[in-house]
């Protein structure tokens, strides 16, 4: 019986276009909505993260755009208008490293994948923020520590959430 669900949903584009919206909507919320403010830099620690890697789980290559919609939303809505573009890119790159790590045959090859998937965010930002941003070496290096505790979060929640919520029957 799992297989004809499995089959229906692959077969499903409708169906496959409304998971990729409702996880962008969760990313955004999860994102914008719980969060931890960093004193030392101008960002925060969230809980998007986790479910970036839940959705590169659960829908596949469908969630890099979720993943990239989502989190500019909660950067729009937030204030962070110059990560617009940044956070578009990087977190789309952090779903499809995460969308091909989930793919290998060993819990801990996947373990691995997905915090390589976080550290593409951490050098991803550490880039936008040096480079594009123009905020300097300096203030871009003092954001590593915040944006390796938020790539640290994504980890342990993605790593709670996909075995729970591969149990469920859609």
């Amino acid at each position: 019986m799992p297989e004809k669900t499995s089959e229906r949903r692959k077969a499903n584009p409708t169906l496959k276009l409304a998971m990729c919206g409702v996880m962008a909507a969760l990313i955004f919320v999860a994102t914008y909505f719980v969060k931890l403010p960093m004193a030392m830099t101008n960002g925060y620690v969230h809980l998007g993260d986790g479910f970036i890697l839940l959705a590169a789980s659960l829908l596949g290559w469908a969630a890099v755009p979720a993943a990239a919609v989502g989190s500019m939303l909660a950067d729009l809505m937030g204030g962070y208008t110059m990560y617009l573009l940044p956070t578009f890119l990087i977190k789309g790159a952090v779903a499809a490293v995460a969308v091909l790590a989930l793919r290998g045959r060993h819990e801990w090859l996947r373990v691995l994948g997905l915090i390589i998937a976080e550290a593409v965010m951490v050098g991803g930002y550490f880039v936008a923020e040096w480079l594009p941003l123009g905020y300097g070496l300096n203030a871009a290096t003092l954001g590593l520590l915040g944006n390796a505790m938020q790539g640290l979060s994504g980890v342990v929640v993605g790593l709670l959430l996909i075995p729970l919520l591969k149990r469920v029957k859609l």
